[in-house]
């Protein structure tokens, strides 16, 4: 998948999530998905390039590392716990989805449970 591509299976699956909300906190360039006030995933360029940031458990982001060659640390984010999807040919909808819905529950998970969104 090219970096647009991959953009646009990221905004899919996070806007089907409840409670996800899209907001532009740091610039119109950098596009963010919360929920429950807390950032799930980040769609932004880098050197030119179109990259999405998710949460990941630590363990996950390892594995998919070692698969993925266009899967590396978060971009600007603490390197353990997110990773960035870079585009590349091993990269596809089904993962992309994945990783949204992972992130989202994974972040969803570390806030109190009377900040959930209704489902």
């Amino acid at each position: 998948m090219n970096g647009g591509q991959i953009h646009a299976a990221a905004i899919f699956a996070a806007e089907l999530l409840p409670g996800s909300e899209c907001s532009y906190p740091f610039g119109p360039e950098h596009q963010v998905f919360k929920v429950a006030d807390k950032m799930f995933l980040l769609l932004t360029e880098l050197r030119g390039e179109k990259i999405i940031t998710l949460k990941c458990q630590q363990e996950q982001g390892e594995l998919h590392r070692a698969i993925y060659d266009s899967i590396h640390p978060g971009y600007h984010m603490n390197k353990r716990h997110w990773i960035s999807v870079h585009p590349g040919e091993k990269i596809t909808d089904g993962l992309v989805e994945q990783l949204v819905n992972d992130s989202w529950r994974l972040v969803l998970n570390g806030v109190p449970k009377y900040k959930h969104p209704r489902f």
